[in-house]
């Protein structure tokens, strides 16, 4: 067993269905955004009803939950966030801390729930232990360090900062390409203000050069199989990582996703947590694991991981833009709503009748597999079907509809279960 305190693994919960997703699969702490004043407006979010039921139910399997309210607020939004703050100080049970990066949102917060646990999102720059320590005499108790940040930054951060003062940093997902996702690009080519939480991310989108007596004629800038991404960077993984992240004295892993589905959640939730569990109980087990870690936590869609800012400047090799497109290595089909073992008699040993909401397409006789807490994935075959009227079919095209299917798991001991998630590999 190491020396070293064990880091809270924190997930994204971008709406009712990640969230089941997080809770399933390791998370000690979600994050998640109300229908206003969050960075991810266009996210499914919470109502005020469904946010005070979730964290009661996090609450009862021991998770804690954070609301975000990290706009740059204008002027119209002030008295609304008050009256935010004091619903959230009068819910049945209150989140366990709120995220503010305007100073305003903060006063504001301070005045109508006094005894709001606050953090201090990453969208308030904070890049230095000056910073750290000015948010710390105001009140907080955790900093969101800047994705520009080495860990050797950190480190020093750590270092010259109150020891209850806590250090929450990513350690997978998207990155911007703006300083602590503070960007003018979607607001000047949309209209529509990443910073109020509105980003239609043109980071995303290819591009072309043009020149002005020859319009029309479009020529690439950079380009692969698959197009032109001039501001696309990779995706962030510290899974391969994780050691050197402790030791740089980093209190919360945050996983950054609260616009994926649940196939995301699922997947990386559970492989950090086996991970994180896997260097506590052995460094060596780690070691040997990290080919499983690094394998579980690609199936899903993603950009080519890199290592961002932690091991230096872009040109160091982490933070790299070079044409990175999605790539996806499975599919999600869907959470299992229910199951049932059928009768002894029925043809197939280890069959249960599953019924779910099918999200992508799949057939009668297609290899899946079902997503288990502990790592272990079972393998399936769907040998029946059926629609939400209950006529037997041989394929789901449609998504969004209620589908109840026979899977055939073989010898396995362990069956599906409610709330597994259900993926179907990419051919290799």
């Amino acid at each position: 067993m190491i020396n070293k305190r064990k880091p809270e693994l924190l997930l994204p919960a971008g709406g009712p269905d990640t969230l089941d997703a997080a809770l399933r699969y390791g998370a000690d702490a979600v994050y998640m955004g109300g229908e206003f004043f969050s960075l991810r407006a266009k996210a499914r979010n919470f109502s005020p009803e469904e946010m005070a039921e979730s964290i009661v139910r996090a609450h009862s399997q021991g998770v804690r939950v954070y609301v975000t309210a990290n706009i740059m607020a204008h002027n119209a939004d002030l008295n609304e966030a008050a009256a935010y703050f004091r619903e959230m100080k009068n819910m049945p049970e209150t989140p366990d801390a709120v995220l503010i990066a305007d100073p305003g949102m903060f006063d504001i917060c301070r005045e109508n729930w006094p005894e709001a646990v606050i953090h201090i999102s990453t969208q308030a720059n904070n890049t230095n232990y000056s910073s750290c320590n000015f948010w710390y005499r105001q009140g907080a108790r955790r900093i969101v360090v800047g994705r520009e940040l080495s860990l050797k930054e950190i480190s020093q951060i750590r270092e010259n900062i109150p020891d209850d003062m806590e250090i929450e940093a990513f350690v997978h997902g998207a990155m911007c390409i703006s300083y602590s996702g503070r960007c003018l690009l979607s607001a000047y080519m949309t209209g529509r203000d990443s910073n109020r939480g509105a980003c239609t991310h043109p980071c995303r989108w290819k591009y072309y050069v043009t020149e002005e007596t020859r319009p029309g004629e479009y020529m690439p800038v950079e380009e692969s199989e698959r197009g032109t991404f001039v501001f696309s960077s990779r995706d962030l993984c510290m899974i391969d990582h994780l050691p050197d992240m402790i030791n740089a004295g980093i209190d919360s892993l945050k996983v950054e996703g609260r616009m994926k589905n649940p196939l995301y959640v699922a997947s990386v939730a559970r492989t950090y947590r086996c991970a994180i569990d896997d260097y506590f109980e052995s460094p060596e087990k780690y070691e040997e694991r990290k080919e499983w870690y690094l394998d579980q936590i690609s199936m899903t869609t993603f950009r080519p991981y890199g290592t961002g800012f932690f091991y230096g400047n872009p040109e160091a090799g982490g933070q790299i833009y070079d044409g990175t497109s999605y790539e996806s290595k499975a599919v999600y089909l869907g959470s299992l709503e229910s199951t049932e073992k059928m009768p002894c008699d029925y043809e197939g040993e280890n069959d249960t009748s599953v019924s779910f909401i099918q999200k992508n397409k799949f057939s009668v006789g297609d290899k899946i597999e079902v997503m288990k807490p502990d790592g272990t994935n079972l393998k399936a075959v769907a040998v029946k079907m059926y629609d939400q009227e209950g006529n037997e079919v041989s394929s789901c095209p449609h998504a969004s509809v209620l589908v109840r299917a026979v899977l055939r798991t073989g010898s396995e001991a362990a069956l599906p279960e409610a709330g597994d998630v259900l993926r179907k590999c990419n051919e290799k």
